[in-house]
Parts: structure tokens; C-alpha cells; sequence
């Protein structure tokens, strides 16, 4: 890579009005350059080859060959990084947290459907996360997971029926309704933040946990209203442990890992019953985010009866290290950062670690052991 020449992007979409619309965006970045565009997946495998682009943002449905099937052959024989633009109905938000897995380094919502009017609402975030893939090592897109086994999915209970609204709009939480008996809880929480390439950092971390996992698991990944439950399902699918998208209200159990719904900030509250989950619509992003690592680290630094095993992974930026900073201060917490050898982009973890905020170093694959060695 010559130092100062500009990223070299693709973009893959099978309208020309959004190819025109995000080639023009990201034109005005003076480190990036559109040097191509291809209407569907079997287009962008033969470009992707031909102009061996730094960077491409790849829709997912598509005539032809669709973003998914053109993502595995992309990986397989021409690895690139790849920015996923999805709209948020059910069937993209699933297939856009497999494309994660399958080496895809982030996803972004299109606000308004497939041919997205208002796209130029989140023109900041396009350009700055399309950037920030130009610069991911491609060693850590192709690092083949280890596979897990697949769990035996229970019927979906009445308040855990996916949501078909397809907007990105986050409703106000309703409480979750749960029983009035006290849940038997551990005074040791774990919590986990992460941002970029954290789905597949994610399952590398919480398939590796057995089922009598001795905890609870708190998690904010930022990524977009709509998705978050197609994560939780797909990792609740691949875990001995229960995985779910939290609830408002809801009594937080051992061996249950809780992700932080996109759009929501996550806390907890004590009650006669035990700890329950609080979600906030309503406070502010922090950083850009909501969920934010920083609120929830905060609610937790409220709760000084209990003790943390904290765990920062892969993301662009710093969420997480003020609220870690107040954590570690206020309660007995052993804080583990993801190492820069396998961080997918490493700013969350470097942040933490270069302010002294680490414990431990670890590769995302030792993860895991890290944890359920702080909770013996």
C-alpha cells in the first residue's frame, strides 16, 4: 500500500439511483476514490478481480447472484473488506449477520427500504465506516471460526415473537413480564462491548462458554435497530448458553447473555426479585451510540455489592473507556482486552489499554477461557 493514496472503493447495488447516491458520498472523502460500480453479485466478483478495490459496500438482495452468495465467493477466492447496506426487514437482517460471519466487517441500515430517499441522513456514518474497513487487516475477515454445535431451538415464546416491523423507528419498551419469585443471580457480572467485526468476535467468545455458565452476560454491540435480534437468535442457535435480545423489566438470570437491543441504551436496576434489565430510548447517543459500552459500564459502577469481569473487543473509537474508568474505581472488576493481533479494528480495546485500564490482553480465541478463569 503506497502511503497517501486514496482507497480504492467498489459499490455493489442493483439500483443505479443508490449507486449513484453512495458513490457520490463517498467521492467526497479526499482519501477515498469510487473506481467502479456492479448491479449485482455476479458483477461485483468479476470487478472486485479485475480493479482489486480496497473497500466495497455490497447490498444484499439482488437479481442474479445476491450479496450473500457473491460475500462467499468474494472471501473464498478475492478477499476484500466489505460494508454491508441493508434495509431492516426480518429475512435482510438475518442474512446481513450471516454476512458478518462470513467476513463482512460491519452493517449499515439504509433508513428508508432497499432504494433508500433519505439515505443522506446517515451520510456520516456510510463514509466514516467504509473508511474505516479500507484500513482492516484481512487476515482477521478470513480466520475461519471454529464451528460450533448447534443447539436444540425451543418454541418461541409469546413476548419473544421477532418483531415485523420493518422500520428502524425504536419503540418505547414495554416491560417484560416475568415471574415474581427471586431469580438466583451470581454477584459476579460479566460484561462485554464491542463494535466493529464484533458479531464474529462475539460467536468466537460465547459458543466456547458452557451451559452451567455461572453468570449472566451483558452485551452492547453497536449495530442498528432490527438487527440485534437477528444476532441474538443466530447466537442462541450456535451456544450451549441462552442467548437473547433483552427486555425492559426483565430478571436477569445466570448462564443467559443479554445484548443491548440497537437503538436502546442498556442498564440494570436492583428489585426485591433480583437484578432486572432497563432499556432507555430516551437518554442521548454517547459518541454516536446507542447502545453505548459507556452507559451500561455506568450502571454498573452503581452496583458496588457486585463484581465485574469486563471484556473489550474489537471496534472503532473509544466507547468504553470513561465508563471503565468509573467501574474500576467503584467496583472489583478484572477488565480483558481483546489484543490487536486478532481485533478486527482495534481502537475499543487499544483505548483501554493504553490507558492502563487492562488486566489482560487476550486473542479473541482465548477470550473465553479468560473469562471462566476470573470466575473461578
Amino acid at each position: 500500500m503506497i502511503a497517501g493514496r486514496k482507497k480504492r472503493v467498489l459499490v455493489v447495488d442493483d439500483s443505479a439511483f443508490m449507486r449513484k447516491l453512495i458513490s457520490d458520498m463517498l467521492n467526497k472523502h479526499p482519501m477515498m476514490e469510487v473506481i467502479g460500480m456492479a448491479r449485482n453479485g455476479k458483477d461485483s466478483v468479476k470487478k472486485i478481480r479485475d480493479l482489486q478495490p480496497d473497500v466495497v459496500t455490497m447490498d444484499i438482495e439482488m437479481p442474479i447472484m445476491d450479496g450473500l452468495e457473491a460475500l462467499k465467493e468474494i472471501m473464498t477466492n478475492n478477499p476484500v473488506p466489505v460494508v454491508i447496506l441493508s434495509s431492516t426487514t426480518k429475512h435482510n437482517t438475518e442474512n446481513a449477520v450471516l454476512a458478518i460471519e462470513y467476513g463482512a466487517v460491519d452493517v449499515i441500515a439504509k433508513p428508508g427500504g432497499a432504494i433508500s430517499l433519505n439515505l443522506h441522513e446517515i451520510e456520516k456514518e456510510i463514509v466514516e465506516k467504509v473508511f474505516a474497513a479500507s484500513n482492516v487487516g484481512i487476515q482477521n475477515l478470513t480466520r475461519k471460526i471454529i464451528p460450533a454445535k448447534p443447539r436444540t431451538i425451543l418454541p418461541v415464546k409469546k413476548n419473544e415473537i421477532p418483531d415485523k416491523n420493518s422500520s428502524v423507528t425504536v419503540p418505547t419498551p414495554k416491560l417484560a413480564s416475568f415471574s415474581k419469585n427471586k431469580v438466583q443471580c451470581s454477584k459476579t457480572f460479566v460484561i462485554i462491548g464491542t463494535s466493529t467485526g464484533g458479531p464474529r468476535a462475539l460467536q468466537e467468545v460465547i459458543t466456547r462458554l458452557p451451559e452451567d455458565f455461572p453468570s449472566p452476560i451483558l452485551i452492547v454491540q453497536h449495530m442498528p435497530a432490527g438487527f440485534t435480534k437477528s444476532l441474538a437468535e443466530r447466537l442462541n442457535g450456535l451456544s450451549e448458553i441462552t442467548v437473547k435480545e433483552a427486555e425492559h423489566g426483565e430478571l436477569i438470570e445466570n448462564g443467559t447473555a443479554y445484548i443491548a437491543p440497537g437503538g436502546l441504551h442498556l442498564k440494570f436496576e436492583k428489585t426485591v426479585a433480583g437484578y432486572q434489565i432497563v432499556l432507555d430510548g430516551k437518554e442521548a447517543l454517547r459518541s454516536g451510540h446507542r447502545p453505548a459500552v459507556n452507559v451500561l459500564l455506568e450502571s454498573a459502577a452503581t452496583h458496588k455489592e457486585l463484581d465485574y469481569v469486563t471484556v473489550i473487543m474489537t471496534g472503532m473509537g473509544y466507547d468504553g473507556k470513561e465508563g471503565m474508568e468509573l467501574l474500576r474505581s467503584s467496583c472489583k472488576t478484572v477488565t480483558i482486552a481483546e489484543s490487536k493481533n486478532t481485533s478486527v479494528v482495534y481502537g475499543m480495546p487499544k483505548a483501554i489499554i493504553d490507558a492502563g485500564l487492562s488486566d489482560q490482553i487476550k486473542d479473541v480465541q482465548q477470550i473465553a477461557d479468560a473469562i471462566l478463569g476470573n470466575l473461578k
